[in-house]
């Protein structure tokens, strides 16, 4: 029998601080990246958050530009959600859904609490399939099992993304007005070209497709 106890015990109590929790003072880059070191479950020590991955991220627009180089809550809220779901989607699709997130005037505070109560439900979840695994069961059987379950998982996300991408073709761009208040101050990660200022909301949707 394999000891997978602390993997089971992570996937049961290991979750993102509550946003009433996140830092209200500004990071520095390496404290971002010692933070969210605690704020996602990961085993491989080379599945971390570099600050290359964030700059990249900043350039791409998933995450809003910092503010003379220190990161505060909003970013620590969009850093945990990319970091879920990077594992699990591409970056295009992942801009795709944030702007979806961003139509009307939810807050980042919303989105994150959705998204922090549907990741505990699928880790919930999974937790749960680890223990109704049968006895003698090897690993080679319990990773396809779970390989499965990612895979149809994937099909299910990839098609609510297809389909979402085919109804917003063609539409005029749709911005909050929070986005729009960002975008016209010097620092709020407008990059120049006119596009809307992607300031990530958390996807909640996305991570419910992994309930059982």
């Amino acid at each position: 029998m394999y000891d997978l106890t602390a993997l089971r015990e992570r996937l049961r109590t290991q979750r993102p601080v509550p946003w009433d929790q996140l830092p209200d003072f500004s990071l520095y880059m390496d404290q971002v990246l010692s933070y969210m070191d605690r704020q996602v479950i990961r085993f491989d020590e080379d599945d971390g958050l570099t600050a290359a991955m964030v700059n990249n991220y900043t350039k791409s627009g998933l995450v809003p530009r910092a503010e003379g180089k220190k990161y505060n809550r909003d970013h620590l809220a969009y850093l945990t959600a990319i970091c879920v779901l990077k594992r699990v989607m591409s970056t295009r699709d992942m801009d795709l859904l944030i702007r979806e997130e961003l139509r009307g005037e939810r807050t980042v505070e919303d989105g994150y609490t959705a998204f922090c109560e549907s990741l505990n439900s699928a880790l919930q979840a999974m937790a749960q399939e680890m223990e109704a695994r049968p006895e003698g069961d090897t690993l080679a059987d319990a990773a396809i099992h779970f390989a499965l379950i990612s895979y149809a998982a994937g099909l299910a996300s990839s098609r609510y993304v297809s389909l979402l991408r085919e109804e917003r073709a063609g539409e005029p761009a749709h911005r909050s007005k929070r986005c729009v208040d960002a975008c016209e101050t010097d620092d709020g990660g407008n990059s120049g070209t006119g596009d809307p200022c992607p300031l990530p909301k958390l996807l909640p949707a996305v991570l419910q497709l992994f309930e059982k």
